[in-house]
């Protein structure tokens, strides 16, 4: 029957039912002959092949009612068995203590020592001794027996529930508090936009969740890579993929490992559709575009994306709102997780990062490099952030359908942007990077590398006249530079830095890891047809505790794949 399951095609529903009959019937002939029914459907379940579509087709369509339903009944079932009452006096408490050190000695003592035999480092050697420490479902299986068989009597049983209870509940503090790993990867120098050598390759580790953030993200990759040799450019395109704890999402991950490729390259679900919208672009245009998957649940999958840029040695990781664009308008939030994944990203990122707030640059399809027409508009306050946010724009400058345009933002003299109100610190983790906004004081270095870059952006500017302008305009309250602001709500783009020395210019707002600025231009009073680009420098200071150590003679796997579809 798995045979006869081909790729790509529907199981016959016959083959699911004949597969759960048989489990019904090998579980009554196992009981028939003095044997627990469970043995006779698990030995069904051994010569099933787990791999093709039957097996993730017979999975799925079992695990729901199993899990949701018999596995709770069942450990209620054992729990209303287990007579606590019955462990009575000093020596039912020291044979149940008894019981439990055996039980964790002999596990704990014989993975450890196995595993310092084998040379494995002392911590990882003890979190696998409590790893296989846990009990499961097959030991109180086992219990359960034993007391229908009456081979355990109830003290006996509710000592070894007891002991299985503990030791499956210790595990995870102690796995915790013992195991902490740290990746390691090699020290690299490019990790944000600007840099002294303009001719170097920029990396992009551009991450989505959805077909919804691709043509925009393939119609900005278009509009980076220019026309010129100067600067080659290598996107990384992440699809972000959340974990369950369903078996069938377990079971994908594990094909996934296991073949080296992304699951999404064998036609299942349509999801190879985003695989062949960035091959394509990437065939068809001289970006080296890479697909690749991150499966993990909302909780930790920043870390898989913070390892990633490093591994890939990314210049910027380019994140997706958490919210998008309605038909009328209105951006409607996908959840508080995906805000926190970006959070996450901004409090640990090895580079710059971007975040990506999506009104549909481009349309819904790809624009050709010939047909690019795009007005992009830069807002410069000053701060690293901004000088990220406009090193961005001059490279998307590079290309010949962009129209760039710089306004620098001005003061009046002896004020600043803060215009006398309180701004408040912004802070990116509670006890790690803190990132607060200036309180009125500019900061000389940031002074001198600001008058830098824009004697710099001068000098491009007055070579490429036709397709850079850049305006000054000294804004007197938050008002003006609101109104200036809403003068450009018809761009294509607007790229701004993530933490301004700017008052906030929205009195409320549920998305403050955009900073005071890029809250405003992801709200709906400010467009509905500009795209924004929210940037934050990398700040090597701020980076104290970060996820990736890096180390100078670390033997780190290639950071470009040896396969185009390769998996993390």
């Amino acid at each position: 029957m798995a045979k006869r399951s081909l790729e790509g095609e529907p199981v016959k529903e016959i083959y699911i039912c004949f597969t759960l009959t048989l489990v019904l019937a090998c579980s009554f002939v196992t009981d028939t002959i003095g044997i627990h029914a469970l043995f006779g459907a698990f030995v069904v379940g051994v010569i099933v092949p787990k791999d093709g579509p039957f097996a993730e087709v017979l999975t799925e369509k079992i695990e729901d009612i199993v899990t949701g339903l018999f596995l709770p009944l069942y450990f209620v079932s054992s729990g209303l068995k287990t007579n606590v009452a019955t462990i009575r006096g000093a020596l039912s408490w020291g044979m149940l203590a008894l019981v439990i050190f055996t039980a964790c000695f002999g596990k704990v003592i014989g993975t450890f020592s196995v595993s310092l035999l084998c040379k494995v480092p002392f911590r990882e050697a003890l979190a696998l001794g409590f790893l296989m420490n846990t009990k499961g479902l097959v030991e109180l299986i086992v219990l359960n027996i034993g007391k229908d068989r009456k081979v355990l009597n109830d003290q006996a049983f509710a000592i070894c529930v007891l002991m299985a209870l503990f030791t499956t509940f210790i595990t995870t503090p102690i796995v915790m508090a013992v195991y902490k790993p740290a990746r390691r990867g090699v020290p690299y120098e490019h990790k944000m936009i600007q840099r002294k050598d303009p001719d170097t390759e920029l990396r992009v580790l551009a991450c989505f969740h959805s077909t919804r953030n691709i043509p925009t993200l393939i119609n900005l990759i278009e509009s980076s890579r220019g026309t010129r040799k100067r600067g080659k450019l290598c996107i990384y395109a992440m699809h972000l993929m959340e974990l369950s704890e369903r078996p069938s999402a377990i079971t994908m991950v594990h094909k996934a490992g296991n073949n080296g490729l992304p699951f999404w390259n064998k036609i299942h679900d349509g999801k190879d559709n985003l695989v062949i919208a960035f091959q394509a672009f990437g065939h068809l245009s001289s970006v080296n575009v890479r697909p690749m998957t991150a499966i993990s649940s909302l909780g930790n999958i920043h870390e898989d994306i913070c390892a990633s840029a490093h591994q890939k040695r990314a210049a910027m990781i380019l994140l997706p709102f958490h919210k998008h664009q309605r038909l009328d308008g209105t951006m409607e939030s996908l959840g508080q997780s995906f805000r926190m994944v970006n959070k996450q990203v901004l409090s640990h990122a090895p580079c710059s990062v971007g975040i990506l707030v999506d009104r549909g640059l481009g349309g819904t399809r790809q624009v050709q490099a010939s047909d690019v027409s795009y007005t992009v508009v830069t807002a410069f306050f000053g701060g690293r952030d901004d000088r990220e946010a406009l090193a961005y724009g001059l490279r998307l400058a590079e290309h010949p359908g962009i129209l760039l345009t710089v306004i620098k933002f001005i003061a009046p003299p002896g004020q600043t942007f803060t215009f006398g109100a309180k701004v408040v610190g912004l802070t990116a983790n509670k006890d790690k990077k803190v990132i607060t906004v200036a309180d009125g004081t500019t900061n000389d270095e940031d002074k001198r590398e600001d008058d830098q870059l824009w004697s710099e952006f001068l000098s491009v500017c007055s070579s490429s006249e036709d397709c850079i302008v850049y305006e000054e305009r000294l804004v007197e309250n938050k008002d003006d530079v609101k109104n200036v602001l809403r003068e450009k709500n018809r761009s294509s783009l607007v790229l701004v830095g993530r933490i301004p020395q700017v008052a906030p210019l929205v009195d409320r707002s549920d998305c403050s890891e955009l900073g005071p600025v890029g809250s405003y231009l992801a709200s709906s009073d400010f467009s509905t047809s500009a795209s924004v680009i929210v940037f934050q420098q990398y700040d090597p200071k701020s980076d104290i505790h970060p996820l990736v150590l890096e180390v100078s003679d670390y033997s780190n796997m290639p950071d470009t794949p040896t396969h185009p579809l390769q998996n993390l």
